[in-house]
């Protein structure tokens, strides 16, 4: 079986093309959709079983992308006609280049087109490392395209509608057009081979043939992106679409090179569901050695096996997909050998999912089983990471976007019936003093039998930022006695956990001075207790100033969007650090800021917004700085 993913922005009419490509040449199998995320379609091309991926579009299903890629042979980028809409492509051109999958482009909608096919070529290779060649120009009457030349081949073919093109003669006005575009198709393939370089060289006729042969080797090694053009929901350029992928893309041994740097690659999951009465399905391909019912894969005895469109079988060879059930072992984003499991490439793994939310179940009976459902769910969503939130309790959600979120709540109750309520996660807020105190505190207490006794003198200090706490002492004359100095400290500690406001206090020094003891009622009991009421007098009088955390923030954007950042950072109260083109990355900026953490699910929201979808960011604690009451109240 023959795999390719197709991924590209919203509306681009990925599933339209996935439908059109799966009933060229006879009926398409059954479609296996993971709901908003992803699907799969099985269908027979020329005697040769196919099947292609298609990834939904949107920045919250980008992270479905990786594992996608990593199962299949070839990729097609569905870009609309749209010069103004490439960067809308640019996180999937990123992602493909990341991936080194070959690949190509398909202009879709090209009935619709109001630029240039140049124009929009030149759009999308703006983010694109590799260099982009057409493999055909549009032939337009009145303005309207109504067929397109193959620039290998030197064919014309006139669309029809639903129907495959028919061959006509090269129109005499299209000829100058069509030699040029030839001349630079020949001319970027030519980089790629020296037979072809010194037949151009030389002047001399080059065959279609020989063409082809050096346009495979060339897209089988990832050394260019060709573009082809159509409209899927018209069936124009389907069937040229289709034949390049037959004849150019790689077979499996390619895809498994991609992934077999580490050790013994057996499958590799693609897709993953939980499905009502079933459990968890996976779907995998097989890419080295047999894969099948009972044979051991990723350390554990694999379970049932169902070809792709629920065909019954008992094994798979390389290349072959099939879903697997009751093998709970096997998990999204991994690639599985006989004896274990690896993580997927860094570049199949999801971008760092950066928007938090906390969620309680709606009925307290829910609390216990809303912790297996998330831990099943995490299983078939690598972009899902399920924390704990420390100012709270309640568990914390780290996700992909909005949409995501809304995806996981609709799970958690159409699968396993939890209903969840959703808010924002609390500051992370600590606490802090600005100058010195001393106190002196005596713990006493006789209530029959042994009593308690501790006498301390504390001085409570401020430090740098990020000092964290230190404790010291200076008592002389074993006015404490060592033994018990431990328990100052440990009450100083149990004191400082959480300061006047509620907070765990920090950056201060707590320096045990002096302090007096009874041979008969002193323990490590009265001295922890002591130490805790001492420090907590200290920081009463001391008075406390409240710190926000501060996030060192990398803001991944293309460039043309980096200007519109300025003032959206700037809103959130950030402080701008600078940007810089991203190394490696063509058309991609780096904006580097400070942020307070309070702000990072605003940034979610705004910079989809700002940037169109296309952005992303990392962040990394960098400090804690002492907040205004403004921020407080917004807090």
């Amino acid at each position: 079986m023959r795999v390719f993913t197709i991924l590209g922005p919203s509306q681009s009419g990925k599933s339209t093309l996935a439908t059109a490509l799966a009933n060229l040449d006879s009926a398409a199998g059954k479609r296996q959709e993971v709901a908003g995320v992803a699907a799969l379609q099985p269908f027979l091309f020329m005697g040769e079983d196919w099947a292609a991926i298609d990834i939904a579009g949107g920045a919250d299903n980008l992270a479905q992308a990786g594992p996608a890629l990593a199962a299949s042979d070839a990729a097609v980028l569905c870009v609309p006609a749209d010069a103004g809409a490439a960067v809308l492509s640019a996180p999937y051109l990123r992602k493909l280049e990341e991936a080194g999958i070959p690949a190509f482009i398909f202009v879709n909608r090209m009935d619709q087109a109001t630029d240039r096919v140049a124009e929009i070529v030149a759009a999308l290779q703006a983010y694109c490392s590799h260099n982009i060649i057409l493999r055909q120009v549009p032939i337009r009457e009145d303005g309207q395209v109504v067929g397109a030349v193959d620039l290998i081949s030197e064919r014309a073919w006139q669309y029809q509608e639903g129907k495959p093109s028919a061959l006509i003669e090269l129109p005499v006005a299209m000829y100058a057009r069509e030699q040029e575009a030839r001349t630079e198709l020949l001319e970027a393939l030519a980089d790629f081979d020296d037979t072809l370089l010194e037949e151009l060289i030389e002047d001399q006729k080059v065959m279609p043939e020989e063409v082809y042969d050096v346009a495979t080797k060339v897209l089988q090694h990832n050394d260019l992106i060709p573009a082809l053009m159509g409209s899927a929901e018209h069936k124009n350029g389907i069937l040229r679409l289709m034949k390049s992928l037959r004849h150019e893309a790689p077979d499996v041994g390619v895809a498994l090179e991609r992934l077999s740097q580490d050790g013994k690659v057996m499958a590799v999951g693609c897709m993953a569901d939980l499905v009502k009465h079933l459990g968890k399905t996976l779907m995998v391909r097989a890419m080295d050695g047999r894969v099948g019912n009972g044979l051991p894969v990723g350390g554990a005895t694999l379970g049932s096996l169902t070809g792709v469109g629920s065909a019954a079988i008992t094994s798979l060879t390389p290349g072959d997909m099939g879903q697997v059930v009751k093998s709970d072992h096997l998990n999204l984003g991994f690639a599985y050998g006989p004896d274990g499991a690896a993580p997927l490439p860094d570049w199949a793994q999801p971008r760092p999912s950066t928007f938090r939310r906390v969620i309680t179940p709606v009925h307290e009976r829910d609390d216990a089983r809303l912790s297996g459902a998330l831990e099943r769910l995490a299983e078939i969503d690598p972009a899902l990471v399920v924390g704990q939130d420390e100012a709270s309790g309640h568990v914390l959600l780290n996700l992909q976007g909005p949409l995501h979120m809304r995806r996981i709540k609709q799970a958690l109750k159409d699968e396993f019936g939890v209903e969840v309520e959703e808010g924002p996660v609390p500051p992370a807020l600590r606490e802090t003093i600005k100058k010195p105190v001393k106190v002196h505190h005596r713990h006493r207490k006789q209530s029959g039998g042994a009593g308690q006794f501790a006498d301390v003198v504390i001085e409570v200090k401020p430090l740098p930022r990020g000092s964290g706490f230190v404790f010291d002492e200076t008592v002389k004359g074993g006015a404490v006695p060592k033994n018990y100095i431990p328990s100052v400290e440990a009450g100083a500690r149990e004191a400082l956990a959480q300061g006047l406001n509620g907070h765990p206090v920090v950056d201060v020094c707590v320096t045990l001075k002096d302090g007096k003891h009874h041979s008969v009622d002193s323990s490590d009991y009265a001295f922890r207790t002591a130490g805790k009421n001492a420090v907590r007098e200290a920081l009463a009088e001391a008075g406390a100033v409240l710190l926000q955390p501060i996030m060192r923030v990398h803001i991944h954007v293309p460039s043309v969007f980096t200007g519109g950042l300025v003032p959206v950072v700037s809103g959130m109260k950030g402080q701008i650090l600078g940007f810089e083109a991203e190394v490696g990355v063509a058309g991609w900026d780096v904006f580097e800021t400070l942020l307070p953490m309070s702000a990072q699910d605003d940034l979610c929201n705004t910079l989809a917004s700002a940037t169109r979808g296309t952005g992303w960011f990392s962040t990394d604690f960098d400090h804690y700085e002492e907040a205004r009451r403004t921020d407080f109240a917004e807090a």
